[in-house]
């Protein structure tokens, strides 16, 4: 008899349908979503791809607001919707909004057990204050579970106090191969391809939200600090928009010789063909839970920079295997393995066939299976 699997999450992100479909076709599992909003317009420019949803779902009428840098959210009909749907197990992905309180309250009061999905690391910049920690620690204890996409978060939620059994990891996943392969049909049309998108003949590429955080400013700091035989022959593309983009091009004006090219906010359609041409991926981001963008250049075969800040590193990226680990913030390490990775094409080819090799464990069946796991087991079970 199949289990009645409610998740309750934030909002229709392209990269979860493909795993809520997974879900949604185990043969365990009665899956049913409900998102507190369809999209997050201030933040994500991304398209929702209804048309590709293969589950049971609905999205709650929602009130959201920003004030002194925190995202307030609010909703109706949660406790109406629990009610209707009858869930055997609740899997809430946060637990900063009032509804994922709601939840929590709600599955106590009906013997329901109720799982966390966290994705948060140790060196995360998202508030420290004694208020958050008190108010995180309280709703980590009341959980009958945790899933976790990776090692990092893995250790964030013991250090909270989880034990090992309650732990599920279900990794970070992408739709892997509809990057690969429209990645592989781009490179066999590189050269049109390139000159549409006004791309230079050989380029870093970044994919993310241009703010401090993501080490855009580093990344462009470390390209400064390139031969200049090197910035003459490669450039730097940015994929994304926000507050740090004025700031980086005025100083990627003084950068000479070089190319730096910010792009703007890109669709998920035509993100595979920037990495596609793309030499090699840098994600120099000084805080971030995962990375998704680091599984979609993996599965485009491309080499990996990356932070030991990312959650995704420890997972993803082997130190001289598939890329290269730096220091967050270290400009110096950072423009060393640009300028390894820029000079040494056979290097590159080796560690892009790691990337793609690496990447196939990271599949939406897989990230599905991992949660399907944490909602059959039993002793997540005798939690009712």
């Amino acid at each position: 008899m199949k289990r009645r699997l409610v998740v309750l999450t934030e909002i229709i992100a392209p990269y979860r349908i493909p795993v809520f479909n997974g879900l949604a076709r185990h043969e365990g599992i009665d899956l049913y979503v409900i998102f507190l909003a369809e999209s997050d317009p201030e933040l994500r420019d991304w398209l929702v791809y209804k048309d590709e949803i293969r589950f049971s779902y609905q999205v709650l009428p929602a009130w959201r607001r920003r004030f002194a840098g925190h995202n307030f959210l609010l909703n109706r009909g949660l406790k109406a919707a629990l009610q209707q749907v009858t869930p055997d197990t609740i899997l809430c992905g946060g637990y900063n909004y009032m509804a994922s309180w709601m939840a929590m309250r709600w599955a106590r009061r009906n013997g329901i057990p109720f799982i966390l999905w966290v994705e948060s690391t140790e060196l995360d910049f998202r508030s420290r204050k004694w208020m958050i920690e008190f108010l995180k620690t309280k709703f980590l204890s009341r959980c009958s579970a945790f899933v976790v996409p990776g090692k990092s978060s893995h250790q964030y939620v013991k250090n909270y106090g989880a034990r090992e059994e309650e732990i599920f990891t279900a990794p970070n996943a992408v739709d892997t191969e509809l990057f690969a392969r429209r990645a592989a049909a781009i490179r066999q049309d590189d050269g049109r391809q390139r000159q549409g998108l006004q791309l230079p003949a050989r380029f870093f590429l970044f994919v993310g939200r241009l703010i401090r955080e993501k080490g855009v400013l580093d990344l462009l700091e470390a390209y400064g600090k390139l031969t200049p035989e090197l910035r003459a022959a490669v450039g730097l593309v940015l994929v994304g928009e926000g507050t740090a983009r004025a700031e980086m091009v005025q100083r990627a004006n003084r950068i000479a010789p070089g190319h730096v090219q910010c792009t703007g906010f890109v669709q998920r359609e035509q993100l595979a063909a920037y990495y596609a041409l793309a030499e090699a991926f840098v994600f120099p981001s000084h805080t971030d839970p995962w990375g998704l963008v680091v599984n979609e250049a993996m599965a485009c075969g491309l080499p990996v920079i990356s932070s030991d800040a990312a959650g995704c590193t420890a997972d993803l990226v082997e130190d001289n295997w598939n890329g290269r680990v730096v220091r967050r913030g270290d400009v110096a390490q950072l423009a060393a393995a640009m300028e390894e990775l820029g000079r040494d094409p056979v290097l590159r080819a080796r560690m892009g066939n790691h990337s793609q090799e690496r990447i196939l464990r990271y599949s939406p069946e897989t990230c599905a299976d991992g949660i399907a796991s944490a909602a059959l087991s039993p002793r997540v079970r005798g939690h009712e």
